[in-house]
């Protein structure tokens, strides 16, 4: 996993609520287990004018020049601001896959659905809640200006708006620990190899008669 200390970027705008898992990336797209190819489908049905399919060129494909993403100033952004329980409906991997690979490195909303946050932050996606009227504010600000440009500060804990000014936000200590690291779940197991091997060979001497 690509660790996350810190990332600056253009904030991108998703002014939407309840954004669920098959909007990210929709159900026909689910026919592979890879964990690539799925960022040029990442808001498929909202992001393109025609039906997509999985493995075809997007390139080709016209765009939805009303969809917010499309806007040329978020074109590039690794970092996304939206609104209430992102992530919402089924737990699909494919669909923080799909943000990943699409360029999101960071997640800033209101609330997330538990089962998304989770898979983020197992695929080095940093996700940040923050209260309502933090984030009515930066809708705002991001629509008065071309360049909006913020750093978020995973060991500091915060973020630093154009004028300087600082937003403070909370990360499990685990979590961050994690993120900071690039430490996925396997990666965490294979740290204590030598226990577990040690624990399996004195299982086996002390209870033979199980292998047996």
């Amino acid at each position: 996993m690509i660790p996350f200390v810190k990332e600056t970027s253009q904030i991108a705008l998703l002014d939407r609520n309840n954004v669920d898992t098959d909007a990210i990336l929709p159900k026909q797209f689910m026919k592979s287990t890879k964990r690539s190819g799925f960022g040029q489908h990442a808001f498929d049905e909202w992001r393109y004018l025609d039906a997509g399919e999985l493995g075809i060129d997007c390139s080709k494909r016209l765009l939805n020049d009303e969809f917010e993403l499309n806007q040329p100033k978020f074109v590039g952004a690794s970092i996304l601001l939206t609104r209430t329980n992102f992530g919402c409906g089924s737990s699909r991997e494919h669909a923080p896959w799909a943000l990943l690979e699409y360029g999101f490195r960071a997640i800033i909303a209101q609330s997330f659905a538990d089962i998304f946050r989770g898979n983020c932050l197992k695929n080095g996606i940093l996700t940040v809640t923050l209260d309502a009227d933090i984030i009515d504010r930066l809708f705002d600000e991001v629509r008065a200006h071309n360049d909006y440009r913020i750093c978020v500060d995973l060991e500091a804990g915060t973020i630093t708006k154009p004028d300087g000014s600082k937003i403070s936000f909370t990360t499990e200590t685990a979590v961050k620990q994690k993120l900071l690291n690039g430490w996925d779940d396997i990666e965490l197991t294979l740290k204590h190899a030598k226990k577990i091997r040690e624990f399996e060979q004195s299982r086996h001497h002390d209870l033979l008669w199980l292998c047996a």
